[in-house]
């Protein structure tokens, strides 16, 4: 007996380091991060909501998960071979950014492994999931609802600028969301008696056209459809229409805080920070079909009221009391 329990000894003792070691080896899950827009350091807004929304879920980039970062570069062609690249790696999620063509890219790459769309315009139910309620397959993630909110920021701005008629519309045809949102919007303007003038706009030297055009046509207001590579512009875009004092409205704060009038969205930021739930649900089991596309529940009216008195506006009061945030 007692060489039995020296022999078990012995055992337990040879055990324990490789034990231990084993657990100092485990592999951690691996996340993809498949964006449009180049990377930066430090990172974008966005980027780092996502990364705090981890860090509170005690998902540590290097510690208990990794990222692997790939950028189309303001490129979407890329995002195929991307996807494909990610997949490859044997990822255990991928996590998309940048308009409806990375989680499409994601999707044709892999049908099993879990892709959580962040902050998307409500996606092509029958192209990437079975509803928004039940998406079935690998993807779910969260939507901005982006289309929908084109009229309502065409009444705010009417409210702002009671004199708009014909307002310049400024939008990216290669970026399918953008073109839902133009016809949202069309709609919204007949409501209202507004004439559109829209524009295309996909690269510098285009922007560079449409400027020249509208100081030729003088407008009354203007706004910008958002997209991955518009909010490059933004700051462009809003110096040109305190120049030539025009009303502009926009689907994105960082319009306003660049020198636009108006801006009426979810909070992307908060849209990243919810991906990162998704993320933290499927690592702990969940099935990405099972969990429902989240619509944001809360949305922000923005008011530069410097801007404003740059071009000689006058905010209506109540407007202003209605303003979760207001830009001396």
């Amino acid at each position: 007996m007692r060489l039995i329990g020296l022999v078990s000894l012995a055992v337990v003792l040879l055990l324990e380091p490789r034990a231990g070691e084993a657990q100092a080896t485990a592999p951690i899950p691996r996340l993809g991060y498949l964006v449009l827009a180049p990377l930066s350091e430090p990172p974008s807004p966005e980027r780092a909501a996502f990364l705090d929304g981890l860090r509170e879920l005690g998902w540590i980039d290097g510690k208990t998960i990794a990222i692997v970062y790939r950028s189309a570069k303001s490129n979407p062609e890329l995002f195929d071979d991307l996807a494909d690249e990610l997949v490859r790696m044997k990822v255990d999620v991928i996590v998309t950014a940048g308009g409806i063509a990375a989680p499409k890219a994601a999707r044709q790459a892999t049908r099993t492994i879990p892709i959580v769309m962040a902050a998307i315009s409500d996606p092509p139910v029958p192209d990437l999931v079975a509803s928004l309620a039940r998406p079935g397959g690998n993807v779910t993630g969260v939507s901005l609802m982006a289309p929908e909110l084109g009229p309502k920021r065409l009444e705010l701005l009417t409210q702002a600028a009671p004199k708009t008629s014909r307002l310049a519309v400024l939008w990216n045809p290669t970026f399918r969301d953008a073109a839902t949102e133009l016809r949202s919007m069309r709609a919204g303007a007949r409501a209202l008696g507004l004439t559109l003038r829209p524009m295309e706009v996909k690269n510098a030297d285009d922007l560079a056209r449409v400027f020249a055009a509208l100081e030729k046509e003088r407008p009354d207001a203007l706004t910008m459809l958002f997209d991955p590579l518009a909010s490059g512009y933004r700051q462009l875009v809003a110096d040109f229409a305190r120049k030539h004092k025009l009303p502009s409205v926009f689907g994105a704060t960082e319009f306003v805080e660049a020198g636009g009038l108006i801006s009426y969205s979810p909070n992307v930021g908060a849209g990243f920070r919810r991906a990162a739930t998704y993320v933290d649900r499927i690592l702990k089991g969940a099935r990405a079909g099972d969990l429902p596309i989240e619509q944001p529940t809360k949305f922000e009216l923005v008011v530069n009221v410097k801007t404003a008195r740059m071009i000689g506006l006058t905010i209506p009061p109540a407007l202003l009391l209605r303003a979760d945030q207001v830009i001396e």
